[in-house]
């Protein structure tokens, strides 16, 4: 039997991209119905990234799994009549237009809290609700940038690059879900949920300030130590060694040897031992001063071994190392089977027939394995019908002139 955390909460996603359907991805994991209103037509943007075949991208199926698609016209009185009643049903609203948008289409909190005194509303924006730049767009390379992380990305000798991923995004959707979650125990503990003041029930994400909410002591150490942190490559500021080195196959790997202990086992089994026994690397702020050199003669002997052999044997010493992973490794590794993280479904891919496709599994684990994934991403309106009929009580006939308008 499934384990279902939120099973019974109602979810009503009006997000695009991959913020606030991040967020809905991860309450629908655990149990929520998530309802995603998109456009008539064109739908969330994100079914035409990173398209390769079909209609619908696999990035799209991964965001916007276990959820019901549906579309409706938010910029016309019946889309947006409909998704008033829809709330009224609803535990959560979800949504990352820009701030003002929902005003502006008459849905905004004080509407909603009319509608329905329960509602959680939770808000993505580029710099929140509120402050100087609450109306300026943005999207998550900005954030990135104006929240810290861009400017410690890359070698120091180039300028600042991106990581491979919207991490901007996912951080912030993962604090919304995180919020939401806050918001809905906190109405299950009050005897009167009704009693919860609107500003209690309103969860305000900011993309910039959900990513300099991990930049650890990014500023504490400016404000205490005058430092401004620069970028450092493959190595992490003021940590040594711990970075990535060449093997002879032409592969790299990670290995971080920066504990007290775990240094003096690691430089032995690089046959280093006058390097352990060197006072002037006895802890961390020296070896980060020797950086280069501890660096050099690691990959003096990694360059001699495959990545294979190398991880061997530091992992017999246990040294905490790993491969720099590939799609392919990931799929092929015995850790990610065992534990179900990547979980296969057919999907129509642009082919004659539908192709069997791994997804990423659901974390955290709870038990030994992911929750079963219930469906990938839908089609576009796949349960607009199902979902205006059971829940508004709308006939065909209704539904279907609601589609044409």
């Amino acid at each position: 039997m499934s384990i279902s955390p939120l099973d019974g909460v109602r979810v009503l996603e009006l997000g695009n991209y991959i913020a606030a359907p991040t967020a809905g991805r991860i309450l629908g994991d655990f149990g929520a119905e998530v309802i995603k209103v998109e456009r008539p037509k064109a739908g969330d943007e994100l079914r035409n990234w990173r398209l390769y075949g079909g209609d619908t991208s696999m990035l799209y199926r991964t965001i916007n799994r276990n959820k019901k698609s549906i579309t409706l016209d938010l910029r016309t009185e019946a889309g947006r009549g409909i998704v008033l009643d829809l709330l009224r049903q609803c535990d959560v609203l979800l949504e990352n237009f820009r701030p003002g948008m929902l005003e502006k289409w008459g849905l905004g909190p004080e509407v909603l809290d009319e509608v329905n005194p329960n509602l959680v509303i939770t808000r993505i924006s580029a710099y929140g609700q509120t402050g100087p730049l609450a109306a300026r767009p943005g999207f998550a390379a900005v954030a990135e940038a104006v929240g810290g992380l861009r400017e410690l990305v890359g070698d120091p000798d180039r300028p600042p690059v991106r990581v491979g991923v919207s991490i901007g995004d996912s951080i912030a959707g993962i604090y919304a879900a995180f919020g939401t979650v806050m918001a809905l125990f906190q109405r299950e503990r009050k005897p009167d949920a009704a009693s919860i003041p609107l500003g209690e029930r309103i969860i305000d994400v900011a993309l910039n300030e959900a990513i300099l909410s991990v930049m650890e002591s990014l500023v504490p150490d400016y404000l205490a130590y005058g430092i401004n942190r620069a970028r450092v490559g493959g190595r992490m500021e003021g940590i040594a060694p711990s970075n990535a080195y060449p093997t002879s196959d032409g592969a790299s790997i990670i290995i971080g040897g920066n504990g007290d202990a775990i240094f003096q086992r690691y430089m032995e089994v690089i046959g280093r031992p006058d390097l352990a026994a060197d006072p002037e690397l006895r802890d961390n702020a020296g070896r980060w001063r020797h950086r280069e050199r501890l660096d050099a003669s690691i990959a003096e002997w990694s360059v001699r071994h495959t990545r294979d052999e190398a991880l061997k044997l530091l992992e017999a010493a246990a040294i905490p190392c790993g491969p720099i992973y590939t799609a392919a490794d990931i799929v092929a590794d015995e850790q990610y089977k065992a534990r179900n993280m990547i979980q296969h479904f057919p999907v129509d891919v642009g082919a004659p027939q539908p192709k069997t496709v791994g997804f990423p599994g659901i974390v955290p684990v709870i038990g030994e394995q992911s929750l079963p994934i219930r469906n990938v991403g839908p089609d576009l309106g796949e349960h607009t019908r199902e979902v205006l009929s059971e829940l508004l009580g709308m006939t065909d006939t209704e539904i279907d002139g609601l589609a044409v308008r």
